[in-house]
């Protein structure tokens, strides 16, 4: 009876360690198939579960989870199909297009390129998802040039672009001459309608048209042929001929400076107040027009004297920016200013005084007579030829001139929007002329400008300031012209 008992003992030890071990190969090949395949089973894996069991978030059991099937993607795929379908049938597509669809990060597009026949057809996106989009973003394809006979950007990927510049440069290089790239953009108005043009200077505008996004909301398809030839758009514009040649000005300009705010045609015999109080009417071009499509946002502050003055106190919290990252320049020659920019982040500082040419100048300290006593740098400063520096009395500082025009040409394109304040005590007479001669007025689209004239004095009732030798109907007129070249511009204080 004993033997039988070991011999029994001895055969269970031998059957729970066969379990046992069982039981750790089979947690163990569970383990694997959680962690590497994400919970996914198939008929070779020793799986407790099936497919239908959701282990993970990861499952494909759900259209939301899984962007790859599922009704809402299969519509998807039809709604690019019958826009492709009409582009086949109009001559701009063909089976034997070289295609490319731009930040799609499921693949409907490209899917709806094969089904139709056009086979040679792929997608590019941060995250890929082989064989249908391969890695790659709007301003990095992952190709040489001339490479695709078509290409598609869906999505608002350049609208969300930080630079749409290099989103539209990319499609210039890899479009082969004679291609069509089509976009889908949210265009809401002919200025953000041009700004877009602008950015693809490598092309043609074919034809546009609204149709209804995959969500059903409208946008307009624009489609562009590639020239086989691209100028260079900036040096003809920017460079020799006459101003006329240099900017022309389009009718959509002509309809917002139409639809601004009025001039203040009388000279108002308070000046302090009627200009400070008209801010209140002012219609900013950002509450006009969709300012999406420009490539970077720039605000110069000329004659900006401290941080406070305008950029901290109105700019930054008054302007209407459309949610955009202003790059902000500020100019400005009292030194006594330049101290307090040094621990301003996003605000790059010019220590010199915008003028009409690279010169050596005085800047002079006047003092205000409503005052006994003037802080230096605390006055309003005006500058001046050293040749000339002799003529006028008060505080002199011996400073550096710089040609703002060609400045300003050096920084910003056509392509970027461009809002500028100026207020330079009386030598905006100097530096507006010289901004229209030098075409660099083109690249303004919002100008806020204090003009300069022997207005009434606050201090001394039935007196005019002799500071500035200039009228109010100069100024008027300057005022006028600006406008007539399309620029908005505002009478600021």
């Amino acid at each position: 009876m004993e033997a039988a008992a070991a011999k029994n003992g001895y055969l269970r030890n031998i059957v729970v360690r066969l379990f046992s071990f069982a039981v750790l190969i089979f947690a163990a090949r569970f383990a694997i198939i959680v962690t590497v395949r994400g919970g996914s089973c198939h008929s070779a894996d020793f799986c407790f579960f099936t497919e239908t069991l959701n282990l993970s978030a990861h499952s494909r059991s759900s259209d939301a989870v899984d962007p790859f099937s599922g009704n809402n993607w299969r519509r998807s795929v039809d709604h690019f199909a019958a826009l492709f379908h009409d582009l086949i049938a109009e001559g701009f597509l063909s089976p034997n297009s070289r295609a490319l669809c731009i930040d799609t990060p499921t693949g409907e597009d490209v899917l709806a390129l094969k089904q139709l026949g056009v086979v040679d057809s792929v997608g590019i996106f941060q995250k890929p998802s082989p064989p249908l989009i391969l890695h790659g973003e709007g301003r990095r394809h992952p190709f040489s040039g001339d490479s695709f006979d078509f290409e598609f950007s869906v999505n608002g990927g350049l609208q969300r672009s930080p630079r749409p510049a290099d989103f539209a440069a990319e499609i210039c290089r890899t479009l082969r001459p004679g291609g069509f790239a089509a976009v889908h953009a949210a265009v809401r108005d002919p200025y953000s309608f041009d700004s877009f043009l602008e950015l693809f200077n490598c092309c043609d505008l074919t034809r546009t048209r609204e149709i209804n996004g995959v969500d059903s909301s409208p946008v307009l398809e624009i489609l562009m042929k590639k020239k086989s030839k691209i100028p260079n758009f900036e040096i003809e514009t920017l460079d020799g001929g006459n101003f006329v040649n240099k900017c022309s000005v389009k009718d959509y300009k002509r309809e917002i400076v139409k639809n601004a705010e009025a001039l203040i045609e009388e000279e108002p015999l308070k000046p302090w107040i009627v200009l400070k109080k008209n801010v209140n009417n002012m219609k900013y071009l950002t509450s006009l027009v969709d300012i999406s499509f420009r490539n970077r946002y720039v605000y110069v502050d000329v004659g900006a004297r401290g941080y406070g003055s305008s950029i901290g106190r109105w700019f930054k919290k008054q302007y209407p920016k459309q949610n955009r990252t202003f790059e902000v320049y500020a100019i400005e020659a009292d030194k006594s200013f330049h101290e307090e920019y040094m621990a301003k982040r996003g605000v790059t500082l010019l220590p010199y005084a915008a003028w009409v040419r690279n010169e050596t100048l005085f800047f002079e300290i006047t003092r205000d007579p409503s005052k006994k006593v003037m802080m230096r740098g605390r006055g309003m400063g005006r500058i001046n030829p050293v040749q000339t520096s002799s003529t006028h009395m008060g505080d002199m500082d011996k400073i550096q001139g710089f040609d703002f025009a060609e400045w300003l040409k050096s920084v910003v394109t056509k392509k970027d929007f461009v809002v500028m304040k100026m207020d330079v005590e009386g030598t905006e007479f100097h530096l507006i002329p010289r901004l229209i001669q030098t075409g660099a007025i083109c690249l303004v689209d919002e100008l806020f400008l204090e003009c300069h004239y022997n207005r009434w004095q606050r201090c001394c009732p039935g007196q005019r300031s002799p500071k500035y030798h200039k009228t109010y109907s100069q100024c008027l007129h300057l005022f006028t012209s600006l406008r007539s070249y399309g620029v908005l511009v505002h009478q600021w204080w």
